[in-house]
C-alpha cells in the first residue's frame, strides 16, 4: 500500500504532466507564432486565482492508427470554471500543442459536460478556439461530438451568453459552434475561419486565395459579418471579452450589472445644439452623439467594420447597461440595406433575450434602392429588423435626430412597433418621403422653374416634414432640445425599468430567415 506522501507525489506528477500539455517544444513553437497556450489564455482571461480545471486527466479512447500508444492528459482541450469581475463563468480552450487542438470524442465530452453545467447553473460559457478541427483518426465519433456541441449551443441560445474567441485555425464543421454563439472575437493575422480551405477551393473552382483572404479576421469583420470584434493580439482579444461581459447579465433571468458612475445624469452638452447640420443632406457622425450622452463617453461598438451605415453596441446610462442602435449619416447617408438590417436585427434580439433596454437614434432616409438590393431580398432582410423591434419586450426608447422617411420610419423603433418613449429634435423630418421627392410627385404640373420648385419644397417641409405633425398625433411623445438628450433618455429608461410585457403564448415565432 502506498503512503500518503507517495499518493500526493503521484498527484503532483500527473498534474505536472497534464500542465506541460504537448511538451516544451510545442509550447515554444506556440509562443514563437505569437500565441499563448490554452492555460495561459484562461489565466489571463479570468480573475486571478479563480480558475478550477475539470477533466485534466482525460485521454482519448482511440486505438486505431497508432493512437493507442499516443495519449496525452487533457487530450487537446482545457475546461473549467472561474470568475470575471467576481461573476461565475465557464470556459473551454482548445490546446493547439496537443494533437493540433483537434476534437476527439473524449474532449468533445469535456465541452458538452461544461455546456450542460453552464445551462444548469445559469452562467455564461466562453470558448477559446485554436483547433485543427475534427480528429481524422476518430472519424464519425469526432463528428458526433461536434453535433452534440452544436445542439447545446442552440439550447443555450437566449438562456446564457455564449462568446467565442477565435485565436488560431477554425475550419470545416468546427466553424458552426462559433457561428451559433452570440459574439465572435477574432485575432488579426493569427486566426481564420472557413468551411472549406484554400486547397479544396483551388481543386474545385480553380480559384487561388490565401487563408487570410478567405477567412481571416479582417474578412469576417468587414465583409462577411460573421465576426463581431477584431483584436491585434491574444491579450487584447481576452480583454475585449472581459469588457463585453461587463455589460451583460449572467443569464436571461438576471439583470445586467449596474456600474456606479460619477457622470451627472442631468448633464447637458451645448455642443449637441449644433451637431446636427441645418442642411438635411450634410453628413455628421452619429457616434459623436452617442459618446456625448452615454456614461463617461464609454461606448463598446459591435461590428464596427461591417455595414457601417448602422451603428450598434453597448453603453451605460446612469450606470445601467443599454443596447444602442443608430443610423449612421456619415456612411451611405444612414440608409438601411440588407447588411445593416440583419446586423441590427440580431443585436436587438440579443438585447431582448438578456433584458438589456434598447436606445435607438434615428436618422434614416429610407431603404437603399437598386436592382441588387431587391434581387438579393431587401424585403425579407428588412423585415428581420422590423420583426426584431416588434418582438422585443425590453424598454425601447427612440430619438429621431433628423430624417425618418417612409417604411424606414416604421421599422426604426416607431411608436407603432412598440417603442415606449419616442423623442424628436426640432429639426426632425418625419414623412412618407423626402420633400424633394414628394414635391416632384405632388406638384409635377405646377413646377415651372427651379425657383418655384424650391418654394414648394420649403412649403412641404414646413407643413409636413417636421416633428410637430407626429407630436400632434401622439406618435412622438416630446420634442426636445439636443442638449437635453442624456437626461431625457435616462428619465425614460428609469420610467420603463419596471416594464412587464409578454408576447402571446406560442412555441416560437417564424422570423423571416
Amino acid at each position: 500500500m502506498k503512503t500518503l506522501d507517495e499518493l500526493y507525489q503521484e498527484l503532483e506528477r500527473r498534474n505536472k504532466i497534464a500542465e506541460e500539455a504537448g511538451g516544451a517544444d510545442r509550447v515554444a513553437k506556440q509562443h514563437e507564432s505569437g500565441k499563448k497556450t490554452a492555460r495561459e489564455r484562461i489565466v489571463e482571461l479570468l480573475d486571478p486565482g479563480t480558475f478550477n480545471e475539470f477533466d485534466k486527466f482525460v485521454t482519448h479512447r482511440n486505438t486505431d492508427f497508432g493512437m493507442a500508444e499516443n495519449k496525452i492528459a487533457g487530450d487537446g482541450v482545457v475546461t473549467g470554471y472561474g470568475k470575471i469581475d467576481g461573476r461565475l463563468v465557464y470556459v473551454y480552450a482548445y490546446d493547439f500543442t496537443v494533437f493540433g487542438g483537434t476534437l476527439s470524442r473524449a474532449n468533445a465530452d469535456k465541452i458538452i459536460k461544461l455546456q450542460q453545467l453552464a445551462i444548469k447553473m445559469g452562467a455564461p460559457i466562453l470558448g477559446l478556439n485554436d483547433s485543427g478541427g475534427a480528429r481524422i483518426q476518430e472519424g464519425v465519433q469526432s463528428l458526433a461530438g461536434y453535433a452534440e456541441i452544436f445542439h447545446n449551443n442552440v439550447k443555450s441560445s437566449g438562456v446564457i451568453p455564449q462568446i467565442t474567441c477565435i485565436m488560431g485555425p477554425c475550419a470545416g464543421g468546427a466553424v458552426y459552434s462559433p457561428a451559433l454563439t452570440d459574439f465572435i472575437v477574432m485575432v488579426k493575422d493569427s486566426s481564420y475561419m472557413f468551411v472549406t480551405g484554400p486547397d479544396v477551393i483551388k481543386a474545385v473552382t480553380h480559384e487561388e486565395v490565401t487563408k487570410d483572404e478567405l477567412g481571416g479576421a479582417v474578412t469576417h469583420n468587414a465583409k462577411s459579418g460573421v465576426a463581431h470584434f477584431i483584436a491585434e493580439n491574444d491579450e487584447q482579444a481576452l480583454m475585449l471579452i472581459r469588457e463585453l461581459m461587463s455589460f451583460l447579465p449572467v443569464n436571461n433571468m438576471e439583470e445586467p450589472p449596474v456600474v456606479p458612475t460619477t457622470d451627472d445624469i442631468t448633464r447637458e452638452d451645448e455642443s449637441l445644439q449644433t451637431l446636427i447640420p441645418a442642411d438635411p443632406n450634410r453628413p455628421y457622425d452619429i457616434k459623436d452623439l452617442i459618446t456625448t450622452v452615454v456614461d463617461d463617453k464609454n461606448f463598446l461598438e459591435v461590428q464596427p467594420l461591417y455595414a457601417k451605415n448602422i451603428v450598434i453596441g453597448f453603453a451605460r446610462m446612469a450606470g445601467h447597461s443599454v443596447g444602442i442602435v443608430a443610423n449612421q449619416p456619415a456612411h451611405l447617408a444612414g440608409v438601411l440595406d440588407i447588411d445593416a438590417s440583419v446586423k441590427a436585427a440580431r443585436f436587438i434580439r440579443f438585447c431582448d433575450a438578456f433584458n438589456i433596454p434598447l436606445v435607438t437614434f434615428v436618422d434614416v432616409p429610407g431603404f437603399l434602392p437598386g436592382v441588387n438590393q431587391e434581387s438579393n431580398g431587401i424585403i425579407k432582410h428588412g423585415a428581420k429588423l422590423l420583426y426584431a423591434y416588434s418582438e422585443a419586450t425590453v424598454p425601447k426608447i427612440a430619438l429621431i435626430t433628423r430624417k425618418a422617411y417612409g417604411g424606414a420610419y416604421c421599422v426604426m423603433s416607431s411608436k407603432q412597433v412598440g417603442a415606449d418613449v419616442n423623442f424628436a429634435y426640432p429639426m426632425a423630418e418625419i414623412a412618407v418621403m423626402g420633400p424633394e421627392g414628394a414635391v416632384n410627385i405632388l406638384y409635377r404640373s405646377k413646377i415651372n422653374d427651379e425657383e418655384s420648385r424650391q418654394g414648394l419644397i420649403d412649403e412641404y417641409r414646413e407643413k409636413f416634414a417636421n416633428p410637430y405633425r407626429a407630436a400632434e398625433l401622439g406618435y412622438v411623445d416630446e420634442v426636445i432640445y439636443p442638449r437635453q438628450t442624456r437626461y431625457k433618455i435616462i428619465q425614460a429608461l428609469e420610467m420603463t425599468r419596471s416594464k412587464s410585457l409578454l408576447n402571446p403564448p406560442r412555441k416560437h415565432g417564424n422570423i423571416v430567415l
